[in-house]
């Protein structure tokens, strides 16, 4: 079936759209009342391996706002129990580690996730989403980026400064490339399976690229990033990169592929689309505190980075970031519903 608003895969292709497609991170979440309410029922893992709330939990923001795509409930982190890693949702804090990869050795027992048998619950929910919303808006598939799954394997958990991370990768060459190589094997099989079961676009989140200098991300990570994106290109999955914290890296995440990158509100819209360049589009960049803003200054802020887009094909409006749960459901509604009207009167100027 023909997908009805088609605004946000035409982004992705770099054609004109009508108005300027837009859908958040972390969309389906903490700061919704009906998400809510699923959650004092089930623990996140529960609710992850559930396709029926995965479900339900995907189409809450579609049924909510004029958002022009969804993006399947799940974490980035699920991956890496199919390889062997044990993983833990604590009530409060962050993910946990049970057996963080501290050794060559570790690395060397990792398998490679299969996704059939590894996240098949995500694949479940995946085709339920798309059954429901085909004909309506698309749908977005994800997975982490090798880096940002390679660090929080080897730290156990959150990190301020990635010391434990960067450490391995400085003095386990050998062993940190292997870790990478088989981490890219599961994150594309894991993608394509997505894109099997009905996900028509991919994104990879890097979210702690960020931390690495551009030497350190030219020698321990392009190499693998390139490999990844050079396989959606040639399976003709149409992919988006985004990291956060990763102005300085911009240009060789560019080099490294995907037909968006994302950007982050750190470096103004029109700057970071002249470093990546004419050949790829762009998603961005709000800062998400601005939701929690007076609606003026809100509308104020978005504009400016509408403006920066100045109309060009291939600009898809997002966060810098995800969602923070504090954040007003009415705020959500009112700034898609803004980047709507406000980008549909620059694009008709354009086109006069």
């Amino acid at each position: 079936m023909t997908t009805q608003n088609d605004r946000f895969i035409k982004a992705c292709r770099k054609e004109s759209t009508d108005c300027t497609p837009v859908w958040f991170m972390r969309q389906a979440g903490r700061y919704m009342k009906a998400y809510q309410v699923i959650r004092k029922k089930y623990s996140l893992m529960e609710m992850f391996k559930n396709p029926d709330l995965v479900a339900e939990v995907t189409l809450q923001p579609v049924n909510a706002f004029s958002i022009d795509a969804a993006i399947i409930f799940a974490d980035i982190l699920l991956p890496l129990e199919g390889m062997g890693v044990g993983i833990e949702f604590p009530p409060s804090g962050g993910p946990v580690m049970h057996n963080p990869v501290r050794k060559p050795a570790d690395v060397e027992s990792l398998r490679i996730a299969d996704p059939a048998e590894d996240l098949d619950y995500v694949l479940q929910g995946l085709r339920m989403v798309r059954s429901e919303i085909d004909g309506k808006i698309p749908l977005i598939g994800f997975a982490g980026a090798p880096f940002t799954l390679a660090s929080y394997a080897i730290e156990g958990g959150s990190s301020s400064n990635y010391l434990i991370a960067k450490n391995f990768m400085y003095r386990n060459p050998d062993a940190w490339h292997l870790l990478m190589e088989k981490l890219s094997r599961t994150v594309l099989n894991f993608l394509k399976a997505q894109v099997e079961a009905g996900a028509q676009v991919v994104q990879i989140f890097d979210s702690w690229a960020g931390c690495l200098s551009p030497a350190d991300y030219r020698d321990y990570v392009f190499p693998h990033m390139k490999k990844i994106f050079a396989e959606l290109k040639e399976a003709n999955i149409p992919s988006i990169n985004f990291g956060t914290g990763t102005a300085g890296l911009l240009p060789i995440i560019a080099e490294a592929g995907g037909d968006v990158i994302g950007v982050d509100w750190r470096i103004p819209l029109d700057q970071a689309w002249n470093i990546i360049g004419k050949g790829a589009g762009i998603q961005g960049n709000l800062d998400p505190v601005t939701l929690m803003a007076p609606r003026d200054f809100m509308e104020q802020r978005t504009a400016e980075i509408l403006d920066k887009a100045a109309g060009r094909s291939g600009h898809i409006f997002n966060l810098g970031h995800g969602i923070l749960p504090s954040t007003a459901e009415d705020s959500v509604k009112s700034l898609a519903d803004y980047v709507h009207e406000y980008s549909a009167t620059l694009i008709s100027q354009k086109s006069i």
